[in-house]
């Protein structure tokens, strides 16, 4: 797939570090499986990986985290 951000790369498989804010709760999440872009890093997420992040942000943001750095494990 064509890179929709800089339209010069191609997007494949690879790992990518997400970072969620929500107020004052920051998430990060690294290797993160996604599709990168070999000309400027932008990432593409699937649905289930994004629900998966969602989720564990959510947590993150009831236990009353600042900032939580996790690693993504399918």
């Amino acid at each position: 797939m064509t890179c929709v951000i800089c339209k010069h790369g191609e997007a494949g498989p690879g790992k990518a570090t997400v970072t969620l804010q929500r107020g004052e709760c920051t998430v990060i999440v690294k290797d993160v499986p996604a599709d990168v872009c070999d000309n400027c890093n932008e990432y593409y997420l699937t649905q289930a990986v994004t629900d998966e992040l969602l989720a564990r942000a959510e947590a993150a943001v009831k236990k009353g985290a600042e900032v939580e750095i996790l690693s993504y494990a399918a």
